[in-house]
């Protein structure tokens, strides 16, 4: 025997949570067998932070040397404080709507619904809007779960996707999407200051 460190998780679910996520995960796989095509209906999203600098990573910063050479130096740096959420709504097709959340912006449920208008009105396949063929997916944040939000979908007849408690490995933009935008931005100028009031505007 050998003494380990613990694997630290993010969070411990309890008995009903991981039979909630099995359940739902158990639905996802049933729906993908009965309908090929459910997952190219699928629509989710989620927000993430981008700093205006966010520095390199030691592995971005590598770079050849002979074994007689120098190590290059670096001096250290930290993010910006000046930072941008962003919200994107992407499907297997690729982005399907972003939004750039206005400087002191809190993203509660009344800017939640003011997003899903925008969406549905900007959404790249009206057919999937007329025939409800389109299910939206997104994380259990307090503003996405609102009762003003559930009625909102109620009323325009979205879909939604279920998603379990604290899973954030079933959530495909924070692997997919978020980290190579991110990747590819670090080490550079992403964004500009938002303008007050201004949304959906041009960004670096």
């Amino acid at each position: 025997m050998k003494e380990v460190c613990s694997k630290m998780v993010l969070r411990l679910l309890t008995p009903e949570q991981k039979e909630i996520r099995m359940n739902i995960c158990a639905d996802i796989l049933q729906n993908t067998e009965n309908n090929p095509n459910f997952l190219e209906n699928v629509i989710t999203c989620d927000e993430s932070w981008v700093f205006q600098y966010d520095p390199e990573s030691k592995r971005q910063s590598m770079h050849w040397k002979r074994p007689s050479s120098p190590k290059q130096k670096k001096a250290w740096q930290s993010k910006s404080e000046f930072k941008a959420m962003m919200i994107v709504y992407f499907d297997i097709r690729g982005t399907v709507h972003m939004d750039w959340v206005p400087e002191g912006q809190t993203v509660n449920q009344v800017y939640c619904k003011e997003v899903l208008t925008d969406l549905r009105e900007r959404v790249r396949r009206p057919e999937m809007w007329k025939n409800g063929s389109w299910v939206l997916h997104q994380d259990n944040a307090p503003a996405h779960n609102a009762l003003s939000v559930k009625k909102f979908w109620t009323k325009h007849k979205i879909t939604v996707l279920e998603h379990p408690p604290y899973s954030p490995d079933l959530t495909p933009r924070d692997f997919l999407l978020f980290l190579k935008i991110k990747s590819a931005l670090k080490g550079k100028v992403q964004v500009r200051r938002c303008s007050e009031g201004k949304r959906d505007g041009a960004h670096e």
